[in-house]
């Protein structure tokens, strides 16, 4: 057997669909696209969400956009006020807010916002104050201390630009002597031998 021996599945090959053949073709006069309207019309198809012109179901669940953060963390509020009614020099703990009912969940972490005043002296623990609570119980006498204080990076000094040095001329470098060619010793020149005729004479 050979690949081109190999038939499909039965089922799996249709028949494509031949429209606007004529009535006889039973796709003929509307060719399947129904009786006018924007879909039986030729050209771009109708974009995803189009709801025909009314506030798609993505635009009308407002409650849907934007996106959750996971990395943020949720606080309980205890204000100032809720502090005044605390007896004075006081430790005042998470714990201890859980126990008399000021804080309710026993998961999220507390923090204190400056509404209202506060006359007592107290020493409160929380995970977070805000600027203005801070400095209420400070100016009333009390203590700030904030547990699992946030890190605080360390700023890195900008370096000094450095400055643009004016590039040295570029000097030639002095080329060496040309090396001249050592003078062999040649030997003495012989006195040309006398001529007869020198002789004579």
């Amino acid at each position: 057997m050979r690949a081109n021996d190999l038939s499909p599945i039965p089922g799996s090959i249709h028949k494509k669909k031949r429209v606007g053949r004529g009535n006889s073709s039973g796709h003929g006069t509307y060719s399947g696209r129904g009786l006018k309207g924007q879909a039986s019309r030729s050209g771009p198809d109708i974009r995803i969400g189009f709801e025909g012109g009314q506030i798609p179901l993505i635009r009308a669940l407002s409650r849907k956009r934007g996106f959750n953060n996971r990395f943020r963390v949720e606080y309980e509020p205890i204000n100032i006020s809720q502090l005044e009614s605390l007896p004075a020099n006081e430790e005042i703990t998470p714990e201890l807010l859980r126990k008399l009912g000021i804080v309710k969940s026993s998961r999220l972490p507390v923090k204190i916002l400056g509404d209202g005043d506060l006359t007592r002296t107290l020493t409160v623990h929380a995970d977070r104050f805000s600027a203005t609570a801070r400095a209420k119980i400070e100016a009333a006498g009390g203590k700030v201390v904030e547990l699992n204080p946030a890190p605080v990076e360390a700023k890195a000094e900008p370096e000094p630009e450095a400055q643009a040095e004016t590039p040295a001329p570029r000097r030639r470098a002095a080329r060496p002597p040309a090396e001249q060619p050592e003078e062999t010793p040649t030997a003495a020149a012989e006195p040309e031998p006398e001529t007869k005729e020198g002789a004579e004479t």
